[in-house]
């Protein structure tokens, strides 16, 4: 059987990484060539995306193939939603994307409301509020009178750019087209009139292509100045999350999986949007999938907390690695406290132990003292918030839910999936935790016709990686655990 080599782009919002995917006899070996930071930039109180130097490290990856000889069939790129750049009617860049964690959006939807209902809003896109969800993002940037908005002629989302950097080409790819709040997930169309409202022209917006579109080869100079020659850029899953959904290794549909990071999302995978009233009132979101789906989900903030914790540590000179902490998990004293992690004071404190530790006090619990003690209570918040998530997708669901598949990075926890076993009652598979360059390169296999459908796709995955399967231990005192969390956090 032939060769394929596919070059994968997965760039998370701290970090990005080029992972090489190689494809023979109907398995797959990856390997990282090149890992680079992505750094929020604030100028003058606002916050950026550097894309300028995220294109240098793509630059810096394809040279690096080049150098090893290595030409890869294709090249995709996945990033994380929501975000976009403006272009001028000459296509050039009017400055740096905004980021999301920028404040600017702060009291957003409550004013847009006042415009459209919030009702209508979840009606015409399924997506579950944000306040930094695209629509928001256009709307107070016309209210700021935002000089890149007034001159843009269009924008296109981060994953999107990037390719257009590298080809020259513009798409508008579905999946992460559909984080934004403007996407109608059954048209699959732009909403007009949710932009008209913003005072934003809907022709800033181009039509939306599907995932395993060609979007062009590499730019005449750069197929030169990285020596890499005229490869295909393939529009994958450009958002990261439905990237890592296609590669589940499920056998059939009765799964949510957990796609665990910096977020963890939890949903499950449908044919058709789920628009209900009860979608509505649990705040869940309709994205797009691959082959058409809808990803039916929730964001919750994941190891978030976690990660800003460690950085104040470090500030203090306490280093640890990840095993470190999951040691010193399980030596602290279960059970003494809980937070709700989507809480907004934790969205981004300016120090996340004292964020939680207020949150402790305020709700009569014990303040975390030791290190162990807030590694502890995030690791078995968020087993139980799961739980709390998990029930309600098995509401919602048409089909029956019998395990939950967690990948991304925290599928690597093996103390927080034996404690979301525990607390969901099911089993959870772990695996893969490089999911989402998997999926990302198996969109990229299907484009090339080496697959037939995503759930081939799932089968080549299932063969080619190992995972992990915790089954739930200690139902009942999980039990007796979760109603006191539901009681304190008031969910």
């Amino acid at each position: 059987m032939k060769k394929h080599t596919f070059l994968a782009f997965d760039i998370g919002a701290t970090s990005g990484r080029a992972v090489l995917t190689t494809l023979v006899n109907g398995k797959f070996e990856m390997t990282e060539i090149h890992r680079f930071p992505n750094n929020l930039l604030e100028l003058h109180g606002k916050y950026y995306w550097n894309i300028y130097s995220l294109y240098e490290e793509l630059k810096k990856s394809l040279l690096l193939c080049a150098q090893q000889e290595i030409i890869p069939d294709s090249i995709g790129i996945d990033t994380w939603g929501v975000d976009f750049g403006y272009l001028a009617s000459d296509g050039s860049l009017l400055g740096l994307p905004r980021a999301y964690r920028d404040p600017y959006t702060e009291g957003a939807l409550e004013e847009y409301f006042r415009l459209v209902p919030r009702e209508e809003v979840y009606r015409l896109t399924g997506i579950q509020f944000m306040n930094f969800n695209s629509l928001f993002q256009l709307f107070r940037a016309k209210q700021e009178g935002f000089a890149p908005l007034e001159n843009a002629e269009e924008i296109l989302f981060i994953p999107d750019l990037l390719s257009y950097l590298l080809t020259g080409n513009k798409v508008c790819e579905y999946t992460d087209a559909s984080t934004s709040q403007l996407l109608n997930p059954a048209t699959k169309q732009f909403e007009a009139s949710l932009l008209e409202v913003a005072g934003v022209s809907p022709s800033i917006v181009r039509q939306v292509v599907m995932p395993g579109t060609l979007v062009g080869e590499l730019t005449d100079a750069l197929a030169e100045e990285t020596g890499i020659g005229k490869v295909l850029v393939i529009a994958v899953a450009g958002h990261d999350t439905a990237s890592a959904v296609a590669a589940v290794p499920a056998q059939d549909r009765h799964f949510a999986y957990l796609s665990s990071g910096t977020w963890s999302l939890m949903g499950i995978e449908t044919e058709e949007p789920v628009i209900t009233k009860e979608s509505y009132e649990n705040n869940f979101t309709n994205e797009g999938g691959i082959e058409g789906t809808t990803r039916f989900l929730k964001n919750i903030t994941g190891m978030w907390l976690l990660e800003q914790c460690r950085k104040e540590w470090e500030k203090a000179g306490r280093i640890y690695t990840y095993p470190d902490i999951v040691r010193m998990a399980e030596q602290a004293a279960p059970f003494t406290r809980f937070v709700n992690p989507d809480d907004p004071r934790f969205a981004n404190p300016p120090s996340m132990t004292k964020a939680i530790a207020g949150y402790c006090e305020a709700t009569g619990q014990p303040v975390p003292v030791t290190d162990a003690d807030f590694a502890c209570c995030i690791f078995e918040s968020l087993a139980l918030r799961y739980n709390r998530v998990i029930g309600m997708l098995k509401e919602m669901a048409l089909f029956r839910i019998d395990r939950l598949h967690v990948i991304g990075g925290g599928s690597k926890n093996s103390l927080l999936n034996q404690f979301t076993a525990n607390a969901i009652g099911m089993p959870v598979i772990a695996g893969p935790s490089e999911a989402t360059a998997i999926g990302n390169a198996m969109i990229q296999a299907r484009s090339a016709g080496i697959v037939s459908n995503r759930w081939e796709m799932r089968r080549l995955i299932a063969d080619s990686v190992q995972t992990e399967t915790f089954l739930p231990q200690n139902e009942t005192t999980w039990k007796e655990v979760y109603k006191r969390y539901i009681r304190i956090t008031k969910q």
